[in-house]
């Protein structure tokens, strides 16, 4: 699934009413199957960029088409229902559920989308990510790093056709940062789906066949 931002205008009301530009992408586009790795300085709009891309947040103008699809355009339950259907999303903050077991956690990933349940699919990614030992504990008795394999196994249960990932190497130990990013890049392959995956890492950056800084693209910073 293809995904093309034009004129894409994104700003943030300060306390004094003036506005702060975050965005200003006249053109982007990532092919359907492609894997981008983007790159930029914290506070460069990296994190408001995949919220625009994902319908969690809308742009003050432009076009956000996935597939054929502007997203932009949709109501909000529309964007709800298309981004559980259709786009994975491995948050920087995690974004699991306190009260839920990892096992229940990505199942839900799952629910979100109307899907039935299929325990068999998420046992086997949380297995990937090296946590079948993990399946029933909750969140809290998790590490960081493991929180983190648990919301990269979340994005991926339900085959999405585009994977956002934000910053998902950045928690886990060099053992864990590369079988994470060799499960997200793999699956990614098999599946045709694209991926736009945020970094701070170079090495990281280094292993994608395409390399993009925000810089470049976004004129707001």
């Amino acid at each position: 699934m293809s995904l093309r931002l034009k004129d894409v205008r994104k700003s943030y009301i300060e306390q004094d009413g003036t506005a702060l530009p975050i965005l200003a992408i006249s053109q982007f586009e990532l092919k359907s199957g492609e894997q981008i790795a983007l790159v930029g300085e914290s506070g460069g709009g990296k994190t408001t960029l995949l919220n625009v891309i994902s319908g969690i947040t809308t742009p003050d103008s432009g076009e956000v088409v996935i597939g054929s699809t502007d997203i932009a355009k949709l109501s909000e339950p529309s964007r709800d229902r298309f981004r559980a259907q259709r786009i994975g999303f491995i948050f920087q903050t995690f974004n699991l559920l306190a009260a839920f077991t990892a096992l229940e956690n990505v199942l839900l990933g799952m629910s979100f989308s109307g899907q039935r349940a299929d325990r068999k699919r998420a046992k086997e990614l949380l297995g990937k990510v090296g946590l079948s030992h993990r399946l029933n504990h909750r969140p809290a008795t998790l590490s960081v790093g493991e929180q983190q394999r648990v919301a990269v196994a979340r994005s991926l249960v339900n085959r999405p056709m585009l994977l956002l990932a934000d910053e998902p190497t950045a928690s886990v130990d060099a053992k864990h940062q590369a079988t994470v990013l060799e499960l997200i890049r793999t699956a990614c392959s098999e599946q045709q789906c694209a991926l736009l995956l945020v970094t701070h890492s170079a090495e990281v950056a280094a292993q994608f066949p395409r390399v993009e800084r925000l810089s470049d693209f976004n004129k707001a910073v």
